[in-house]
Formats: C-alpha cells, structure tokens, sequence
C-alpha cells in the first residue's frame, strides 16, 4: 500500500464514521463540517476513484429510492486495507507530534 494523501485520510475518516450511509453529498457535508474544508463534489468523486483504484474503499449501489427520482448511490466502506490505512498513518501522525510543544504549532 502506498501513501495515504491528507485529503485520501480525511475521506477515509469520514466514510468509515459515517457507516452505511457514506455517500458523495454525505461524505462531503461531513467533511464541511468537521474540518475547516470547503469540498466540491468532482473533488470527492475524484478521490473516491482514486481510494477505490488503491483497493482502499468498497463501492455498492444502494436500491432506488423515490427521494432520488428512482436514481441508485454508490455506497461507500473502508476495505481491511482501507482500515490498515487509516490505523497506520493516524499512528505515524501520534509519532511525528509526540515531541511538539504546546505553543509551537500546537494550540
């Protein structure tokens, strides 16, 4: 598994707190709110292809829904790796901000 990008992580961390309802508009309304991003869609369709190309998410189509005009969603889960993914590069951030003192760059 290659390296995880800060946006691949903040769209891994969302789609896995958001269960069975990670889709497109939920993943990206999450993220607005949780972070101080302002996301576009095509930005999380993009990565989404590319986290699904790294084998790092599932995708399933959702029956329609009449909410939706009879129109299907992808939803979305952390893979194993996808979950590896995450536990490693939250570790390595642990790691990498151990010896920082409050004041430099953290609050």
């Amino acid at each position: 598994m290659g390296h995880l990008g800060e946006f691949e992580l903040l769209m891994l961390l969302a789609i896995a707190q958001l269960e069975d309802n990670a889709y497109g508009v939920t993943i990206r309304d999450r993220l607005e709110s949780e972070t101080s991003r302002t996301v576009t869609l095509g930005g999380i369709y993009k990565t989404l292809g590319r986290l699904e190309g790294k084998g790092l998410i599932d995708v399933t189509i959702a029956p329609p829904t009449g909410e939706r005009g009879g129109r299907r969603k992808k939803l979305y889960r952390p893979t194993a790796a996808g979950v590896t993914a995450i536990r490693t590069s939250l570790a390595d951030l642990g790691r990498l901000t151990r010896g920082l003192k409050h004041g430099s760059v953290l609050p």
